[in-house]
């Protein structure tokens, strides 16, 4: 079973659709038991469904098959981390029911353009997916948009989350402990030099901005904003 899936999921990082979709196919009782811990939270299930789907598609594109991981663990914390993302959002700001059912379509149009080109998508290409204008979908985008924080979670296993800053406990489950290495050091490979040794000296050797723009030689403005910015770009890339 785990060398059937290993060969679906190389198969589908080389673009067989068909793979892809199977795998998705057989997972799908995965995402109904990780959806069903989620029940009276005011969302039918349904839609909490179809948003674990978007973190499954994500665990599958994601996944390298060096992981000595099943691919069970690593996709729980992806499609469990994508409906907790959609909870939250969903109830951090009161908008109008139009702008959030707008960028409900904008990030299922986004999802499946990524998935199809391999790419970000274009806003026209999101204009004729969503048949909502410019100015419908930068409003809906703007609304969503949330201040982030290197203590948000980015990745949940199945009883706690685990935050960018958090210490590597002593006692952690072994897979759980793989996938964190795996995820922070995916993080921190992406960034360029002065950004790594920003999010080093932050939030690992735990200096203040103060201290930590005199190691860069910037100033602590400098570092406010570009702290922010790359926390901003983490988030995004995790999903």
């Amino acid at each position: 079973m785990v060398e059937h899936t290993i060969e679906l999921i190389d198969k589908s990082h080389h673009g067989d659709k068909a793979a892809r979709d199977r795998l998705v196919e057989e997972n799908l009782g995965l995402v109904w038991s990780i959806v069903k811990r989620f029940a009276n939270r005011g969302h039918e299930l349904e839609d909490l469904f179809q948003i674990g789907s978007i973190g499954l598609m994500k665990a599958i594109d994601k996944f390298d098959i060096s992981f000595e991981v099943k691919f069970s663990t690593y996709a729980v914390p992806m499609i469990m981390g994508e409906i907790k993302r959609f909870l939250r959002d969903d109830g951090m700001i009161k908008m109008s029911r139009s702008i959030k059912e707008n960028a409900y379509k904008i990030k299922s149009a986004e999802e499946k353009i990524r998935n199809k080109e391999g790419r970000e998508p274009a806003i026209e290409e999101v204009e004729e997916a969503t048949g909502l204008n410019k100015e419908e979908i930068l409003m809906a985008m703007e609304a969503c948009v949330e201040v982030d924080s290197i203590y948000r979670s980015v990745y949940s296993g199945d009883e706690s989350e685990i935050c960018l800053a958090d210490k590597l406990a002593n006692k952690r489950n072994e897979n759980e402990d793989t996938i964190n290495r795996l995820v922070l050091r995916s993080l921190l490979d992406d960034l360029e030099e002065r950004e790594r040794d920003l999010i080093i000296l932050r939030y690992f050797q735990d200096k203040t901005q103060t201290e930590t723009a005199q190691k860069l030689g910037i100033s602590q403005v400098q570092v406010s904003r570009l702290e922010k910015r790359i926390l901003l770009r983490m988030r995004g890339k995790l999903g």
